[in-house]
């Protein structure tokens, strides 16, 4: 039988326009997120007037809400001891330099070998239930074989605030690459929408039709005409965005075959897609003060640097 949370009572004010109950209660109590009450009315634990209402059903104003919140359930997952690299943590947050191989969070045909599984272990139980039991604490995600900075969210006000941050674009995102040719100018921008592509469903695609996207780069150093080392910055958070823009533009990412890669006998062999998420600049979710971290590069990126500095 699952427990539950202390029953709250709200009154919807005089003046109040009829909208979803869920976005209701989550203006009025700010401290808890709005995934938090669609959990609550998936439960069955939101009545209007005293009779249990649907996640889209609307209130109106003078209706009594009275809600409480499903207990967080462990994880069915288990904790596994695995050795994180934290860059920053305190009782809020954890900010990790993810390794390459490490999937962030189970899925089909993942073992217990997930950033989540290691997260367990490492914060014992001390994870936002936003995310849900697969995701619990996830802010953001990086693809298995993307290393560097990625958040989690230890309570669900901070994953709330956080989540806020990344939606807003008002955090600074940072990645370093190595990709396939020069580009002929120093630096550029990419405005170009990305989708799902249309046959081939595990891919995205630029065109028309899909999300507003944008990348900014520069070229950090460049490698005998045959690749170059880039700096970029995404202003927004799609799905294999970097990976995406600069295939299109000419100059997939070194070692990323699903984006265009072609092994070059010229080039070292990348061992990975060579993506790292190097710098991150956020407001903390509690504290305000603004946080400025780096992760260093992974030692396959360095050798990988080093290989084409012999060319």
């Amino acid at each position: 039988m699952t427990c539950r949370s202390v029953t709250t009572s709200y009154t919807v004010p005089e003046g109040s326009r009829r909208e979803r109950a869920d976005k209701v209660l989550a203006a009025a109590f700010p401290e808890h997120s709005r995934a938090a009450f669609q959990r609550a009315l998936e439960a069955g634990l939101v009545k209007a007037d005293g009779k249990v209402i649907a996640q889209a059903d609307d209130v109106r104003a003078g209706q009594v809400i009275e809600f409480s919140f499903p207990e967080v359930k462990p994880a069915e997952l288990k904790a596994v001891d695995i050795p994180l690299e934290v860059v920053f943590e305190d009782k809020h947050l954890i900010v990790l330099n993810k390794p390459s191989g490490m999937v962030v969070h189970p899925g089909v045909g993942t073992g217990e070998d997930t950033m989540v599984h290691a997260l367990l272990a490492h914060c014992e139980g001390e994870l936002s239930g936003v995310g849900g039991v697969e995701r619990p604490g996830i802010v953001h995600r990086l693809d298995k074989e993307t290393t560097g900075l990625l958040v989690v969210a230890k309570n669900d006000a901070a994953h709330r605030a956080l989540a806020d941050q990344f939606a807003s674009r008002s955090l600074q995102k940072e990645y370093v690459t190595l990709v396939s040719g020069v580009p002929k100018d120093p630096s550029g921008t990419i405005n170009r929408a990305i989708s799902r592509h249309p046959v081939h469903r595990h891919r995205m695609t630029v065109g028309e039709g899909g999300r507003p996207s944008r990348t900014d780069w520069e070229v950090v150093e460049t490698f005998a005409g045959q690749a170059a080392y880039l700096r970029c910055r995404i202003h927004t958070g799609r799905t294999h965005q970097i990976r995406v823009h600069l295939k299109s533009i000419g100059h997939p990412v070194l070692g990323d075959e699903t984006y265009g890669w072609k092994p070059n006998a010229a080039l070292p062999v990348p061992p990975r897609v060579m993506l790292h998420a190097e710098h991150l600049v956020f407001a903390h979710p509690v504290s305000a003060k603004v946080l400025d971290l780096r992760a260093p590069l992974p030692k396959d990126f360095k050798l990988m640097l080093a290989g084409l500095r012999k060319l």
